[in-house]
């Protein structure tokens, strides 16, 4: 028999009924984007930052942070001293051994350059009496001429203008030696070419060498003026800072009076005393080798070029004399609607800037001993002037053996008073160069020790401010 299933619970047993769950939000969709990039990390400028700003805020933060500022300023200060004392005292010293050494050189360069072809003119005139003095003399100026040049080679940058001028001058050199050789020789043989040949001389001298070496001597110059430039201007940076120096120190002493009731601490007393002395030498010194140095300038250098001007001057004048008698006419200029001789009428231009040469160094001279040889030389000079005028007057006269006489006689003649023109303005050269040494030396010596002894002060100090900071420090521990 068939029995259908009792599928109803048996009581007290109900069906377990499943808890009902809350409807779940939709999740959101995930971004499908880039990732954005994390913060940027602190850099340790940053940190540091953050950490001298921490440390600000207690008062040993504070004191140290005082201490590295005063100790960084006295240390650059010592240093910006240091260096640009050092650049001073080598350009003075490059003024007293170097520039205006090489300055003179250049001027006795052109000196001697145109004393041999004065002395080549004289004798020449001399003809087959020429003196061995004479001779000597044209023979001492060549070699003075070919050892300055080499000095001056010497001295010289390789790829500089003045060593390209020098080696132009040594090139002809030799060249205007053997023209003259040429013409001394014809002329001695009694051949008319001898004369053509040293007023090709003459000709090779005025226009190349002279100038050459008129160039060299400019060259020079603007160097010394170029040191003296680099040695005299005061050095502001350095004064600034030690000014600043000092005053932070200041302002840090009273600083700790007022938090303390102590009036003196001996660390930074002692910094202050160090920068005070760096700061006194470094003024009183640079203005005293300045003070020295422009001395040497206005009283030597100047009074220096103006008495080689003269004396370049005179030597000229009395090469053009010679050649007046040389040339015979044979070179004539044209001035307006005058025809004059080209040697006489730059003789007369030669002795125009002697005379304005002689005023100037008149008026520079500042004692008797540099006054005496300039005024006697304006004497001579002015007795030149008058015999000039008589040869020429015998020469145009168609007297030529008195007018040459009168030039290079033995007495009376206007070779002496050349000779006494330029005896003298050696003598006045000589005392300039003394003059100039002197206050280029005492300049000089004003500078020496300043640069280590700041750099060593400046030391001295920092060590001083730390150590007077570390002492208040002291006291929080």
């Amino acid at each position: 028999m068939t029995h259908t299933p009792d599928t109803t619970a048996p009581p007290g047993h109900a069906t377990p009924t499943l808890p009902t769950v809350p409807p779940q939000p939709t999740p959101a969709p995930t971004p499908t984007g880039p990732t954005p990039p994390p913060p940027p990390r602190r850099t340790a400028f940053t940190e540091g930052i953050d950490r001298l700003r921490r440390a600000a805020t207690t008062e040993p933060g504070r004191l140290r942070i005082i201490g590295a500022v005063l100790a960084a300023l006295v240390v650059a200060f010592g240093a910006v001293t240091a260096w640009q004392m050092t650049d001073r005292a080598a350009a003075a010293d490059d003024v007293l051994t170097s520039s205006q050494p090489l300055s003179s050189d250049a001027a006795d360069i052109y000196r001697s350059l145109a004393d041999a072809n004065t002395a080549a003119s004289s004798g020449f005139l001399a003809g087959g009496q020429e003196t061995a003095a004479s001779r000597d003399r044209y023979e001492k100026d060549i070699r003075t001429a070919a050892a300055k040049l080499v000095n001056a080679a010497a001295n010289s940058a390789p790829d500089s203008p003045s060593a390209a001028t020098i080696t132009k001058l040594n090139r002809l050199l030799p060249e205007y030696k053997g023209l003259v050789e040429r013409a001394r020789t014809y002329n001695r043989q009694g051949f008319p070419v001898g004369g053509a040949y040293l007023r090709y001389a003459n000709e090779k001298m005025q226009e190349e060498m002279l100038p050459a070496a008129e160039d060299l001597y400019t060259k020079e110059n603007q160097r010394l003026r170029s040191d003296y430039a680099d040695a005299t201007p005061y050095p502001w940076p350095a004064m600034a800072l030690g000014i600043l120096a000092l005053a932070a120190l200041a302002w840090a002493q009273r600083r700790t009076y007022l938090r303390t009731n102590r009036v003196l601490n001996h660390g930074l007393v002692g910094a202050t005393a160090a920068a005070t002395v760096v700061l006194l030498w470094l003024t009183l010194g640079h203005t005293l080798a300045r003070s020295n140095l422009n001395d040497s300038y206005d009283h030597g250098v100047r009074s220096l070029n103006v008495l080689h001007d003269a004396r370049i001057a005179s030597l000229k004048a009395r090469g053009n004399e010679n050649l007046t008698l040389v040339a015979r006419g044979a070179e004539t200029t044209k001035v307006g609607d005058e025809t004059f001789d080209a040697y006489d009428y730059d003789f007369a231009r030669d002795m125009d800037t002697l005379t304005k040469g002689l005023t100037r160094a008149a008026d520079l001279a500042d004692d008797d001993s540099g006054a005496r040889p300039v005024d006697s030389a304006v004497g001579n000079m002015t007795e030149w002037k008058k015999r000039h005028a008589a040869a020429r007057e015998q020469d145009e006269n168609g007297n030529y053996q008195q007018a040459l006489d009168m030039v290079i006689g033995a007495d009376g003649a206007t070779g002496e008073c050349f000779d006494n023109v330029d005896e003298n303005l050696a003598t006045a050269l000589a005392h300039e160069e003394s003059e100039f040494e002197q206050a280029a030396d005492d300049g000089r010596d004003a500078l020496a020790g300043l640069p280590l002894g700041a750099a060593v002060l400046a030391v001295l100090g920092a060590a001083g401010a730390v150590l007077g900071i570390g002492r208040r420090l002291s006291e929080y521990r």
